[in-house]
């Protein structure tokens, strides 16, 4: 399947994973069957000022993080570390992570979660 388009409407997620405030999910492949269900997201989400990813766990996927734009606070072995611009972040299968927007900026984060089976 080939196709050209322009990213779809974005998705409102409030207290994603319960995480404070809401994330806006600007998709750009719409799921398992436009990734030939080898994953799930391939989406820009934008976190605003004072919204976070709530703390979560990936089972029987993965996930990776590239921030395009903004700074904030990731979850990475337990502890909060700053990322920003340039950053990539990997959430394999069974670990845990989050993210955290404690700034006055948005964070832009280009996602995709493969699955691992």
């Amino acid at each position: 399947m080939a196709f050209k388009r322009k990213l779809l409407d974005p998705v409102i997620k409030p207290h994603f994973w319960d995480g404070a405030g809401e994330i806006e999910l600007h998709r750009i492949l719409s799921g398992p069957e436009e990734m030939n269900n080898k994953g799930r997201v391939c989406s820009i989400i934008r976190l605003k000022p004072g919204c976070e990813i709530g703390k979560h766990q990936h089972v029987g996927d993965a996930e990776t993080f590239y921030i395009l734009s903004g700074h904030g606070k990731y979850l990475l072995d337990g502890e909060y570390v700053d990322v920003g611009p340039g950053d990539v972040l990997f959430c394999d299968d069974g670990e845990w992570h989050g993210m955290i927007n404690e700034t006055d900026e948005n964070i832009d984060i280009f996602a995709v979660v493969l699955y691992t089976n």
